[in-house]
């Protein structure tokens, strides 16, 4: 696979890779954007330890051209791992291209099931949008990303209104989404990790984004490697022509020999060359900001 194979022929991070979180060897080894710092750390959006979110601001020329649009996103880990300090990379990736970047913790199993995490990331995201002026950002434009699970709650943060009106913040204040490598349509829960997330929600059709897309839905891009064999690029697919029946505008970008995990890897400088996931989103964002569509899939 693409995503353990060359990251373990870089010195140090292979012995280290190992014996660690494999996330927490990419952040803690690969260099760092510049113009972009780490402008505050667990700011609260509720009382629970893990209810805190980081902010990352661009500087120097990233930072030229007056208030920065918002960019949230959400780590993966299958609902039950994470956590923010591992994912310095990705703050600093998304500042640098000129996002006031957010990432929070939430909930995870077993302390929480749907649909506590996603009602945890939308009160950081509503508490994102609340500070971000004073951060240098213009709330009027806020963008959600977020990798496989993570993705997973991007996507229902833009679809289900029952979230955002449980979380505090209107989902007509999503400008786009950005999904890298997510699942959105997994029923029946065939595995431990989709059983302990969802296994107790009484609607289970209800927690498929597939199932809640209309035509209020933000603009989406879909991204996926076609070596994913954790979340099938199938979900992208199948999203996107739930979204195009009712002219919600969608791209699918699609990675040839790109697997799960490098998608997310692709983000952190040194791995760029695999999938060009961190410029195809800024693109996709700065063609809504343009309002220029259309919007068309792209192996």
């Amino acid at each position: 696979m693409l995503d353990r194979r060359k990251i373990m022929r870089l010195p140090l991070l292979g012995p280290l890779i190992t014996a660690c979180r494999p996330v927490t060897v990419l952040d803690t080894l690969v260099p760092k954007d510049a113009q972009s710092e780490l402008a505050a750390v667990n700011l609260a959006y509720g009382p629970l330890p893990r209810q805190r979110f980081d902010i990352y601001v661009p500087t120097g020329e990233a930072a030229t051209g007056g208030p920065q649009p918002l960019l949230f996103f959400i780590y993966g880990g299958g609902w039950r791992s994470g956590r923010k300090s591992d994912y310095h990379f990705a703050g600093r990736a998304f500042a640098a291209r000129g996002y006031v970047t957010a990432v929070a913790d939430y909930r995870l199993v077993p302390e929480a099931r749907y649909p506590d995490f996603l009602v945890d990331c939308g009160q950081a995201l509503a508490a994102f949008r609340e500070v971000a002026a004073d951060y240098g950002g213009d709330p009027s434009w806020t963008f959600v990303a977020g990798h496989s699970a993570g993705a997973y709650n991007a996507v229902m943060l833009a679809l289900a209104p029952e979230i955002a009106a449980a979380a505090g913040y209107e989902r007509a204040s999503i400008s786009a989404v950005a999904a890298i490598a997510g699942p959105y349509d997994f029923l029946p829960l065939r595995d431990d990790t989709t059983e302990a997330a969802f296994g107790e929600a009484p609607d289970k059709p209800a927690t498929q984004p597939i199932n809640r897309v209309d035509g209020t839905a933000p603009p989406m891009i879909l991204l996926t490697g076609t070596a994913d064999q954790v979340v099938v690029p199938g979900n992208a697919d199948r999203l996107a022509a739930e979204l195009r029946a009712v002219g919600v505008p969608v791209e699918v970008v699609r990675y040839e020999g790109v697997g799960h995990n490098g998608a997310l890897m692709s983000i952190a400088r040194p791995f760029r060359g695999y999938a060009d996931i961190l410029g195809d989103v800024d693109a996709f964002f700065t063609r809504v900001m343009a309002g220029a569509p259309p919007f068309g899939d792209v192996s």
